[in-house]
């Protein structure tokens, strides 16, 4: 059963190290560089975790990082697991299942994504309000587990406002420019056609990517409050600007970026403790 995974997963690493992290952050593809930002105190690999996947994605280390952030305890996982991978959604989310048994009281989330919005531009930085599952699956099919949370969790208050609006604060503070957007989540690998991306503009989204919301539908499964923000890596609206983009393209884009959502995400902790 799912829930005795994770404490199997627990048990190990309680017996790896004794802390007690208050905040979870999630590093996206191109992002790893905030674990700068970090005072390690231990980083164990995945494969070493009982039934943590393994992260096969360029630009993820594929490490659960304990330490500290301005001297607040955080634990970090460096990679993510994503559906294309070949994961099951439970796979895929088993991460953030274990964060939150490790008792952190919100989760930070960031990932690299298109943009289907005129005034989204690659480099920019947005916040998720909202988003659209379109991954033909989500991680809460099959039996319910009350341990873990209600079957029919609502979805109204998914991306915290109070969290949304100080982060909006502090980037406005800093002179970060700074967008809210809805995201939109496929199976990926492949990146879309000018068409999908057309539909994706129709739907009222502003950004597309393949990851994220299993991740999110989970946290709010267990009352975990989240904050997201996307880097915008190429810009993918309206149809006739496309233009053709590779990973490396990407992580270039989303590393250029990175010290901005850097100084955000830690701000709001400092300001949270």
């Amino acid at each position: 059963m799912l829930y005795d995974k994770i404490q199997e997963a627990l048990k190990y690493l309680h017996s790896k190290i004794d802390f007690s992290p208050k905040f979870g952050i999630i590093l996206g593809t191109g992002l790893g560089g905030l674990t700068k930002e970090i005072d390690i105190v231990k980083a164990i690999n995945y494969s070493e975790i009982p039934h943590f996947p393994q992260s096969t994605v360029k630009g993820h280390q594929g490490k659960l990082i304990f330490g500290y952030i301005r001297e607040i305890p955080i634990v970090a996982m460096s990679g993510r697991f994503h559906f294309y991978e070949g994961y099951s959604m439970e796979e895929a989310t088993f991460g953030v299942r274990v964060l939150k048994f490790l008792k952190i009281e919100k989760l930070f989330i960031s990932n690299i994504s298109g943009s289907v919005n005129p005034k989204m531009e690659a480099g920019d930085i947005v916040i998720l309000r909202d988003h659209i599952n379109f991954q033909g699956d989500n991680p809460l099919i099959g039996s319910n587990d009350e341990r873990l949370g209600p079957r029919f969790p609502d979805m109204l208050h998914i991306y915290d406002k109070d969290l949304i609006q100080m982060g909006i604060d502090i980037a406005k503070a800093n002179n970060i420019p700074i967008h809210t957007g809805v995201y939109l989540a496929l199976q990926g690998p492949s990146l879309e056609t000018p068409a999908e991306y057309k539909m994706i503009h129709t739907l009222g989204a502003d950004l597309v990517g393949m990851s994220t919301v299993p991740e999110v539908i989970v946290a709010k499964h267990m009352s975990l409050p989240v904050f997201v923000l996307s880097v915008v890596s190429n810009k993918s609206f309206p149809i006739e600007e496309i233009k053709e983009t590779t990973i490396e393209a990407a992580i270039a884009v989303a590393n250029a970026a990175e010290p901005k959502m850097s100084l955000i995400v830690t701000e709001m902790i400092s300001k949270l403790n």
